[in-house]
């Protein structure tokens, strides 16, 4: 199975499971039944073993719980990352709407990820069914995050890693390393086809030729503009000190409980200039 083959596996999957539109039983508004979530997605590949990977056990990148691709997945070649940008209509509703989340972005964070959650699990048994092993982090039982009080990560010693707001797998810096953009000052991933959207991962033991070429520039594709800082309704971001994820995490809490089941925001990569492309060079 070859990187091409595995784009078209999503690709059919994004178009023929049915699990890319929201259902009618679990539409917000009637008109948004059939609704389609995420257009055709951008992929990169890199090699298991590619040391860039070492480096997000750096408490500047994810920290010291990330866990490498063959901690995962023991003789692992290859890790492919995958990025779905949502539909204009998705994107769009969402930047029209207030300083709330569109019924359409909440489709797309909930109903979406369980899209990406199915995708990535049916691409590990495809993989699987061509003779390689394979895992997504992401989906798998070892997966673990934490937000503001850290009691998934600890040291030998039983003591907590001094991290925050993080995971022992991050599919966006995991994405860095596969090439597929560069950090924003809202620190999501600008990608070739833009920010909006969400990320997904397979590692596996077959070797796939890496395609990844790592940014010289964390934050190459971002030019600062301070869109997206202009357009947080929590003010959880400015040109002087980036992201407050502590900001953020609160207004995600209200959002839950205003929007429950469901919650989401994504103001900061709508109606920005690095929705959908990377804007142009940097205006410092």
């Amino acid at each position: 199975m070859e990187t091409t083959e595995i784009r078209t596996f999503i690709e059919v999957f994004r178009n023929g499971s049915g699990w890319n539109r929201v259902s009618p039983e679990k539409a917000l508004r009637t008109d948004l039944a059939g609704m389609e979530m995420f257009s055709p997605a951008l992929l990169g590949t890199a090699g298991a073993d590619d040391p860039a990977f070492l480096l997000l056990k750096n408490e500047g990148a994810v920290g010291p719980q990330f866990l490498l691709p063959r901690e995962w997945l023991p003789g692992a070649r290859s890790v492919v990352s995958f990025f779905l940008p949502f539909t204009a209509r998705v994107r769009e509703a969402n930047g029209e709407s207030g300083p709330e989340p569109a019924p359409e972005w909440l489709h797309g964070r909930i109903e979406g990820q369980d899209f990406i959650d199915r995708l990535s699990r049916a691409l590990v048994e495809r993989l699987r069914e061509e003779g390689a092993d394979a895992v997504s982090p992401a989906v798998d039982s070892r997966f673990a995050s934490c937000t503001l009080r850290n009691t998934a990560f600890l040291d030998e010693a039983g003591t907590p890693f001094p991290v925050t707001f993080t995971s022992n797998w991050s599919e966006r810096h995991v994405a860095f390393v596969c090439g597929l953009g560069t950090f924003g000052l809202s620190r999501g991933l600008i990608t070739s086809l833009g920010v909006a959207g969400r990320f997904g991962s397979v590692i596996t033991t077959l070797p796939l030729a890496p395609d990844n070429i790592i940014p010289d520039e964390l934050y190459g594709n971002c030019t600062l503009c301070g869109e997206c800082a202009a357009k947080c309704p929590a003010g959880a971001i400015s040109l002087e000190k980036g992201k407050d994820h502590i900001l953020c995490s609160k207004y995600l809490d209200l959002m839950k409980e205003k929007h429950s089941p469901r919650y989401g925001c994504g103001k900061c990569q709508t109606g920005v200039p690095c929705e959908k492309e990377i804007p142009g060079p940097h205006k410092r």
